[in-house]
């Protein structure tokens, strides 16, 4: 998913309303900040006051010493304005990274616990974006945007309502020329909402496109493809560059409008003003306060534009950051979940079918109505032509993505009865691709290890026993031993390396069933052998299904499933299979040539197609 083009269904108020759950143990500094920043107002707005009482006061009959007095006030206003701008500051900062801290955790813990499938369609660069970039701007936008905006739009019509004091033709006057603000904030609104969403997505995608080119760097360089990959960099920059120059031109312009109806505001009222004195109707210094006044509400409307930016941004970011929080968590624990009694490691596939989400319905299902009994500390391999369902079916077990029909059933308890924590401490799973994390080589073997200190005794043996499995012994000779930092995704271990390594986590975790999706891809020949046999060892007393892509994989196994569509069509040991069926004696040929089998035109629901790949060169051979 690249970005989100829906429209916001929300109101704004009710859009923004959806962080008070996140900012409610925050309240009551927030109130704080809010009353402090409204006395700084206050105060600010008691100065013209002042200022008239002094000048139609001991100004005119030199009063020295009251005018002094009056020097004294405007001061400790102006100091007692300063102080609450402070207050304001303190009340807010360190609640409201408090605030921040708990939204991007909970962001995180959500994306823990979305299902496989939500990431499959999102991409990482969005999710980055939002869980950096918007949170980020939320927090700003509590911490100052909101405060400000509310306080300023209150000190304004404060403001506007003192206007009243001295004349109320003035007050009119001011009042009526300031309406066009409301006006053009509303159109604004309108505008800038979607530019401003359109500039977040489309600073997703271009996080994306620099993470992509990051991890993706080798390639990039082996096929010279450097420049193709700025050219597609730079037409997503400069799109987010004319986006950006729309926003700077819809704020440019709403500040002109902030900046110039104030000023014709008081144009306006000048010339009210003058008049009124000349009729005796006001006196020099009311006329001198109300300018003062008039004034000092001006920088609340010219900051209105900046801060309805800032809000709309804020909201642009809210709905961004709620998408994820609103995705359905579809792979989730019952409320009363089943537990294991005796635990034996029988996995059983009964009737299950699979299909993505967004599949269409003339699709055939990925795993079609499979049936597959694994006994207790049975291995079992499956091997099929390219496309049959073998990774598909390997997901299964531990709920990376749920059967859309039938049942995966672990020790005879379906497994979405069981808590996913306790499901995913049985079944261990290792996959093709080896994904290793930022981490010391410790941290990553026993990454399934909670139970264990990683500095302990306890932990040191069963770190020493997995690396042995998976005669990963290269482990000791990096340069900092099994504390040695792997870097980014282990890129800088060999692809056989990393593969060791992820075998030794699942190897490491001592679950009741292994689940290995082609785990010696990367190996040679000879390492491969010293794997498999240690890797016998830990397979004698337990359950476990190897997709396999070589004949030595098959070796390992006690009986071998074949599938084909998405179904197992036969199942026996390889002598067995090899004398009784022609697609198995194919993909075996297959497997000995070094490539991957084809997909299989046949189709096994049909009783009259009995047609087979007519390749079988070597098959006598291979059946001997």
């Amino acid at each position: 998913m690249s970005s989100s083009s829906a429209s916001p269904s929300l109101s704004l108020p009710k859009a923004l309303a959806r962080l008070i759950p996140f900012a409610k143990p925050a309240k009551w500094w927030i109130l704080a900040g809010i009353l402090a920043a409204l006395a700084g107002s206050v105060a600010s707005l008691a100065i013209p006051i002042v200022l008239q009482e002094v000048v139609d006061g001991p100004l005119l009959t030199g009063d020295r010493a009251a005018i002094l007095w009056g020097v004294v006030a405007v001061l400790a206003l102006g100091v007692a304005e300063a102080l609450f701008i402070f207050l304001r500051r303190r009340f807010v900062l360190r609640p409201m990274t408090e605030v921040e801290f708990t939204i991007r955790q909970t962001f995180y813990e959500r994306l823990q616990r979305l299902p496989v499938a939500f990431h499959d369609r999102w991409q990482s660069g969005q999710l980055l974006s939002r869980m950096m970039q918007d949170i980020g701007l939320i927090r700003r936008w509590l911490t100052f945007g909101m405060i400000m905006l509310l306080v300023n739009v209150l000190t304004m019509l404060i403001g506007i309502a003192l206007l009243f004091r001295w004349h109320w033709v003035l007050g009119t006057v001011f009042f009526i020329c300031s309406l066009p603000i409301w006006i053009v904030g509303y159109s604004f609104e309108q505008k800038y909402g979607a530019l401003s969403r359109k500039s977040q997505d489309q600073s997703g995608d271009l996080a994306t496109a620099v993470e992509e080119s990051v991890h993706g760097i080798r390639v990039l360089k082996a096929f010279g493809r450097g420049g193709h990959s700025l050219a597609q960099f730079r037409e997503q920059a400069e799109s987010l560059r004319g986006t950006e120059l729309r926003k700077a031109r819809e704020v440019g312009l709403i500040w002109f409008w902030y900046d110039l109806v104030p000023f014709l505001a008081l144009g306006a009222c000048l010339f009210t003003g003058i008049v009124l004195a000349s009729l005796g109707q006001l006196t020099v210094g009311e006329l001198f306060g109300f300018f003062a006044l008039a004034a000092a509400v001006r920088w609340p409307m010219n900051s209105l534009g900046f801060l309805f930016s800032f809000l709309i941004d804020a909201r642009t970011a809210t709905d961004r950051v709620f998408e994820v929080f609103d995705a359905e968590i579809t792979i989730t624990d019952l409320e009363h979940p089943r537990t294991i009694e005796n635990p034996r490691g029988e996995l059983a596939f009964r009737g299950v079918h699979f299909r993505f989400p967004d599949a269409r319905e003339s699709e055939r299902d990925l795993v079609d109505g499979l049936d597959l009994v694994l006994r207790p500390g049975e291995t079992m391999a499956l091997v099929g032509a390219t496309g049959s369902g073998k990774t598909t079916l390997t997901a299964l077990p531990t709920r990376l993505y749920d059967v859309t029909a039938g049942a995966v059933e672990l020790d005879g308890v379906d497994v979405r009865d069981l808590r996913l924590e306790e499901l995913r401490q049985r079944i261990g799973i290792a996959f093709e691709d080896p994904i290793l994390f930022s981490a010391s080589v410790r941290e990553n073997v026993l990454l399934g290890r909670e139970d264990l200190d990683p500095q302990s005794a306890e932990a040191d043996r069963v770190l020493r026993e997995a690396l042995d499995v998976a005669q990963a012994g290269f482990a000791y000779d990096l340069p900092d031993g099994l504390d040695t930092e792997v870097g980014e995704e282990g890129m800088s271990l060999s692809g056989g390396q990393r593969q060791r390594l992820a075998l030794a986590r699942v190897v490491a975790a001592g679950p009741d069933v292994l689940v290995l999706d082609d785990p010696l891809s990367a190996l040679d020949v000879d390492t491969e052998a010293l794997v498999e046999a240690a890797l016998r060892r830990v397979l004698a007393s337990t359950t476990a299904l190897i997709v396999a892509h070589r004949p030595s994989t098959v070796s390992m196994a006690d009986r071998v499933a074949v599938m084909q569509h998405g179904r197992v069509i036969a199942v026996g040991t390889h002598s067995e299979l090899l004398r009784s069926s022609d697609h198995y004696r194919h993909l075996i040929t297959s497997l000995e040539a070094g490539v991957e089998p084809p997909p299989s035109t046949t189709d096994p629901t049909d009783p009259t197609d009995t047609t087979y790949p007519t390749d079988t060169t070597g098959t006598e051979e291979v059946a001997r």
